[in-house]
């Protein structure tokens, strides 16, 4: 059945990331300008050039699950359970047999599950073919966050896994919101979830030359817009939350965090690691997201940027933003919380939608830490290290990807 006309909101969040493990813990660090990079931990890193990522802290899977059942989960589908648990328990949605058809999961990802492959990789080499894991396969499949979050919670409806690279979490919040205006579930749980802090992963990125080297100040290589800055810096997390149209929502009374109004996907066409340099495929993804709210340029209140401290993106995506909203675009307050949070890759853009949901709760913009020295080709009204109180009815938020994929996402308060 098709509905026309049927409005997405948001009832319930969850993450776990390099400022916290839960929401409030999260904004809490937001709020003070805190930084979750850090020396690397989970490998010794000496050896490569880049020694810093932003890690997840105290987070114990086998606390959380039980010996047994973490062992049969990469870091990954831990993450991502993890947070869509909490987000159904702060939705206080009741499954029920009724309802379980109705109610779908879509996690994205953008390395996927990589750490079972190379620990199976090298028992195989090292032991033989029969040592490797029975587990193995069900480990590593990039559906398996998706599958594990509907197995556990008797989700019996739409279930997919998204891979567009960094846009992976906006993609995956916008094909569940396109799930329940269709008419094919009624609640979805989405976002993204991303462990690729792993040596080769950091190799990768590391002769591409992507990856911040300030190895001494970690908490300062995150620096968005900055003129100094030198690359991103890999970080991990997941970020879930509850998609719910609103009339189910309003039908049990839930606490509505906002509406998400728009989405929107594109894709440059032009290379597979660099953005297009006119800023094509972001400008018409920020288009057709303001077409798919209903809204103009002048009804956007602040702008929640890629922002991945790259010297190419971070121009790129000002072009993009001045091309889209013209004058009123170095008026806009902007914001790149992965100075602070690092750059979570393909859950980057479910925690920056639960920050922006945040914003528009608080009034307050999250500040963009680290930017030290203005680059005259990013001039755009960065919230410069401290945050504003900002008043926002609607707020865009942008992620864009290897490969040229494109996603933005528009939220707005709920009225």
């Amino acid at each position: 059945m098709k509905f026309e006309n049927r409005r997405v909101v948001i009832t319930g969040m969850g993450t776990l990331n390099p400022l916290g493990n839960d929401v409030a813990a999260t904004w809490d660090g937001i709020a003070a300008g805190k930084s979750g990079v850090g020396s690397i931990t989970h490998f010794d890193a000496s050896d490569y050039k880049t020694q810093i990522a932003a890690e997840v802290k105290g987070f114990d899977a086998t606390a959380v699950f039980g010996r047994k059942e973490a062992r049969r989960m990469d870091r990954v589908t831990q993450l991502a359970l993890a947070a869509a648990t909490d987000a159904l328990a702060d939705s206080q949605l009741a499954i029920t047999a009724e309802n379980s058809p109705r109610i779908g999961v879509i996690v994205g990802s953008g390395m996927g599950l990589m750490q079972p492959t190379l620990e199976a990789l090298t028992t195989f080499n090292e032991r033989g073919p029969y040592r490797v894991s029975p587990f193995y396969v069900p480990m590593m499949l990039p559906d398996t966050p998706a599958a594990m979050i509907s197995i556990t919670h008797n989700l019996r409806g739409p279930n997919l896994a998204v891979y567009t690279a960094c846009a992976s979490g906006n993609n995956a919040l916008g094909e569940a919101a396109v799930a329940i205006q269709r008419g094919t579930a009624d609640v979805m749980l989405a976002g993204g979830a991303e462990a690729c802090i792993l040596p080769l992963t950091l190799a990768g990125f590391g002769v591409m030359g992507a990856i911040s080297t300030r190895n001494e100040t970690p908490e300062k290589a995150s620096r968005p817009f900055d003129q100094t800055r030198d690359g991103f810096v890999i970080g991990e997390g997941a970020a879930i939350l509850v998609l719910e149209a609103l009339d189910h929502a309003l039908q049990r009374n839930a606490h509505i965090y906002g509406e998400l109004t728009g989405y929107s996907t594109s894709a440059d066409a032009f290379h597979i690691s660099m953005p297009a340099e006119n800023g094509s495929g972001a400008i018409q993804s920020m288009h057709m997201a303001l077409a798919d709210a209903g809204l103009t340029t002048t009804d956007i209140d602040a702008i929640n940027a890629h922002g991945t401290s790259t010297p190419l993106n971070d121009k790129t995506e000002t072009i993009a933003i001045k091309a889209v909203f013209g004058e009123r675009a170095t008026a806009i307050p902007t914001s790149s919380t992965k100075s602070m949070h690092g750059h979570l890759l393909g859950a980057t853009g479910a925690l920056e939608a639960i920050l922006c949901l945040k914003t528009i709760e608080t009034g307050w913009m999250p500040p963009t830490i680290n930017y030290e020295t203005p680059d005259p080709e990013c001039d755009l009204d960065v919230v410069a290290n401290v945050g504003r109180e900002t008043a926002v009815t609607h707020i865009m938020s942008n992620t864009f990807g290897f490969g040229g994929h494109n996603a933005t996402l528009i939220f707005s308060k709920y009225q």
